[in-house]
This record gives C-alpha cells, structure tokens and sequence, in this order.
C-alpha cells in the first residue's frame, strides 16, 4: 500500500488521501530497505529552502508517538491521521536528520557519527526555530492545525524535543515483548539487503543501530551491568530484538515516570479490543474535538492481532525480559 493508505481510508475521508501523499512523498523521505531513495536528494533541498524563510504555520501541542517498532505505532498513527485537524508524518527522519543530523542511528542520511540518546543541551536557538519553520511548512502544506508526528526513537529524546517543543505531548504505546521482537525478526527476515559489501536491516547499515544502542544505551543500564560482555556477541535476531525491546521499555517507563502530565502510556493490546474507550481518552489528552468520522473509522479498521507464542530466549536476559513485562502489565 502506498502510504499506507488502504481502501477503508480513502472511504471514510477520501480529502485526506491528498493530505496522507504529500506527508509521504515529499516530507518523510526514504530510508534504508526502501525504494525510490533518489528523491531523498530532492527532499534535502526543499528543506534548505524551508529553514530559510519564515515560518508558514504555528506548532502547537505537537504530539509525538514513542516506543519501539512493529508495536503499533504505524498503526495509531494513521489512526490520528483520519482526524480532521491532523497531518501525520510517519518516521520523518530525514526530516529530523535536517535538523540535527546526529540523530540517523540507522546510517539512512549520514554515515558519519550519531548518538541515540539527545537532551535538551543538544539544541541551540538556531535548530529550534528551524524545527519549527520545517513543521510549520509540514503543516501549512497540509492544511492542518495539529502535528502527529510517528518516530518510535524519539523516547530516548523526549526532553530533546521538549526543549523545541515546549507544549509536546507523547503517546508512548507498549506492545506484548513476545510479540514485539517476533515482529521484529520478521521483518528483518524480509527486508534484510546487501548492497555491495554492506548489509542493511533492522539494524542498520551494518549493525549500526545496534552498536550505538549498546555503546550508549545497554551499557549505561544497571541491569545489562554484569552481562555486557556476553550481549555484544549475540548475533540471533531474537536476542537482539529483546534487548532492544528491554531498553526501550525501560527508557519509556522513566519518562513517564519524570513526565506524567505530557506522555500517556497505552497499550495496544487495549487499542484494538476497546477503541473508543482508549481513542476518546486520547483526544482528551490531546485536546483535539471529538471526530466521529475518525472514531468510526477506528472502529472499523481495528482488529485483533496474530499473538505469536513465546520464543527460545538467551537465558541471559530471560528474566531481565520477564521483569520488563511484569512491570507493563503482562503475564509471563
């Protein structure tokens, strides 16, 4: 689907398709794994033209949505991207890579160095008023008044953006880990490609992401303390997936914990079995107007998703793995 877009959408609010392709084509850029990159050039240059004029529309209380991929977050966001007052941006990081390009972890923009983690002394006056000519040119593109912006990674960054956002709000969605790091395997199972001599997955090119996430992430984490040797030497996708999947879950629960009044925690699971309950909380967290179309939509689109049994796990971080879920609600 190009997207994203499915049939369902273009019936329920056919006026957003234009909305959803522009954010596609001309804001979000193309990564590693996928085709077309060519453009990538074209995207760069538009942004050089953006950062340079004033800016088009106000951001106000930007939503942003958290956590770790193939947990729903694609989902929820073209969820919010029905809304009649919302212009979703699905990943945008070349988007973000034009305003601090140490952010690429996966190596899509930039090979040069990146760091996962950013905080509020990351920024200077100059990149925050060019985030918000780039999102304010996002907006008035679209004709919106409200940002979603989808960028799971963002939870390591959350006072990073709060300093250019001073009004943000996050939706930090949780996923079952059995399910999650599944996913996960899946899709790099798919997507994984050499290109010459590199190879591009999940992980990045050549294992990028998963480097800086260990450099940064896993060995400033207490609980890895005693077992970093042993996790810089998985190789099995699954292992890897639940590492990623303990950090981030981890990262996330801290937030919440240092942020209660802008991040909200759902979880997905509650998304599909009760979607007007959840989605009718959210927009009063969000304080966007009741949206019937949207809720209907929702309503319509949702399904149960396929629950994946639990896998062979290094009985490393088994019980790190265990205690993660416990914390989140889920049975182990």
């Amino acid at each position: 689907m190009v997207a994203q877009i499915d049939f369902m959408y273009f019936k329920q609010r056919p006026k957003k398709i234009l909305s959803r392709l522009v954010s596609y084509i001309f804001f979000e850029g193309r990564p590693v794994t996928t085709k077309g990159r060519f453009i990538n050039f074209f995207l760069l240059l538009s942004f050089a033209i953006f950062k340079r004029v004033p800016q088009f529309s106000k951001i106000t209380k930007p939503l942003f949505i958290i956590g770790i991929g193939r947990s729903g977050t694609t989902k929820l966001g073209m969820l919010m991207s029905m809304h009649k007052n919302v212009g979703f941006l699905n990943e945008p990081k070349i988007l973000w890579h034009s305003i601090i390009p140490i952010e690429d972890v996966i190596g899509s923009y930039t090979r040069d160095g990146a760091k996962y983690r950013l905080s509020e002394t990351d920024t200077n006056p100059e990149m925050i008023k060019i985030a918000h000519r780039l999102f304010g040119s996002y907006l008035w593109t679209v004709r919106s008044s409200r940002l979603v912006d989808k960028y799971p990674e963002l939870v390591f960054r959350v006072p990073f953006v709060k300093e250019i956002f001073p009004d943000a709000k996050f939706i930090f969605l949780v996923r079952n880990g059995w399910d999650t790091c599944s996913s996960i395997v899946s899709w790099t199972n798919h997507n994984c490609e050499c290109k010459g001599v590199e190879k591009h997955d999940w992980w990045g090119i050549d294992n990028r992401k998963w480097n800086l996430m260990l450099d940064e992430l896993v060995i400033t984490d207490d609980i890895f303390s005693n077992i970093i040797c042993e996790v810089r030497n998985f190789s099995k996708h699954c292992d890897m997936a639940a590492v990623e999947w303990i950090i981030t879950m981890r990262e996330g629960v801290r937030q919440l914990a240092r942020n209660p009044d802008c991040i909200k925690l759902i979880h997905y699971e509650d998304l599909l079995n009760k979607p007007r309950e959840v989605l009718s909380d959210l927009l009063s967290f969000t304080e966007l107007d009741d949206d019937p179309v949207f809720m209907n939509y929702a309503e319509n689109v949702l399904r149960k998703s396929t629950t994946h049994a639990p896998f062979v796990m290094n009985e490393l971080i088994r019980p790190l793995f265990e205690e993660t879920m416990k914390n989140l609600g889920y049975p182990i």
